[in-house]
């Protein structure tokens, strides 16, 4: 979904401001890339930002799970019918393999074909300083609101739910590439609160290469922290169907068509929302408590980060969700 930029830029340290930016190696170099995803933010930054999290979701854990998906690349493409391939890349080892392709895509004509590559390397990478700040900014601010679990207005209790309150409900749709196992539940989980069986399936062909693990295991999201942080970090850079990825909008990648006006969609941190909960939360009006708390929690990190966004598009009160 994303095109490649294979280097690394960036960093402010805490001082008067925190910091934010980085590029990322293609290289084989397991400790380089060590160091290079350690200088997205120290801990003493991410401990700042977050002062009221779950143990769970701690900063080794975040780091690790930006330097492991850092090394993975995903080509997908789509041909008529909703046929789909998915080719990945471990890029540490030069490794390429087929993981997903669809009944009938040999038989598919190839001329109807769309395809794009997102490199789970370029997480919160951009043009220059300030879009990485924004998109780390904004990223920070969704996760923090999905496990958020205090008092509106001091946008100190993010990352604090590991998964959502209500666990009696299964999520499980009719998907027949990735079809749920019996007796496993796919409510949300992790910082991005990953739900539904399709959802867990598409995640972990990107993630691991293999549907299976998470479908089979959909509890790992919330056990195990590396794995929690990865799922937010593939579902924040990953397009799905007609929506962009956030990573796109906030680097600027995504730009609307003539449909996308028209239903109010602009590029913006909105953009964002409506790409994680439309549906629910947008085209309601700029009085929705909870696009306002995300929105508070964007601001929030933006002033702690030393960054500004002041032609931001914040609401989606007024964009038109897509189909569920």
């Amino acid at each position: 979904m994303k095109t490649i930029k294979l280097t690394i830029a960036s960093i402010l340290l805490l001082s008067a401001t925190l910091l934010v930016g980085f590029n990322y190696p293609h290289t084989t170099s397991k400790a380089n890339n060590v160091a290079q995803a350690q200088k997205l933010i120290s801990e003493q930054q991410f401990n700042m930002l977050f002062p009221m999290h779950d143990k769970f979701y701690n900063y080794n854990s975040f780091i690790t799970a930006i330097k492991q998906l850092g090394y993975i690349n995903i080509k997908i493409s789509q041909r008529k019918g909703q046929v789909y391939q998915f080719i990945r890349t471990d890029k540490a080892t030069g490794k390429t393999i087929t993981v997903r392709q669809d009944e009938g895509w040999n038989d598919a004509n190839p001329k109807t074909s769309l395809s794009y590559t997102i490199d789970y390397g370029n997480f919160c990478t951009g043009k220059d300083i300030q879009t990485n700040k924004k998109e780390l900014a904004a990223f920070f601010a969704q996760i923090a609101h999905e496990t958020r679990h205090g008092q509106d207005g001091q946008y100190n209790d993010g990352l604090m739910f590991t998964h959502e309150l209500n666990t009696s409900l299964t999520y499980i749709s009719d998907n027949d590439e990735y079809p749920a196992v019996k007796g496993k539940k796919y409510y949300g989980r992790g910082p991005m609160q990953l739900s539904y069986n399709g959802n867990y399936g598409y995640a972990s062909d990107c993630i691991f290469g293999d549907k299976k693990i998470l479908l089979n295991n959909p509890d790992l999201v919330q056990t195990d922290p590396v794995v929690a942080f990865k799922t937010a970090i593939y579902f924040w850079m990953t397009p799905q169907g007609d929506k962009p990825s956030a990573h796109d909008v906030m680097t600027g990648k995504w730009q609307p068509n003539t449909d996308d006006r028209a239903k109010g969609r602009i590029p913006g941190f909105g953009m964002t929302t409506n790409i994680i909960n439309g549906e629910v939360e947008c085209n309601k009006g700029d009085n929705m408590q909870s696009m306002n708390d995300r929105i508070g929690f964007y601001k929030h990190f933006l002033k702690l980060l030393g960054a500004a966004d002041n032609n931001c598009a914040c609401s989606c009160g007024r964009m038109k969700p897509y189909a569920p």
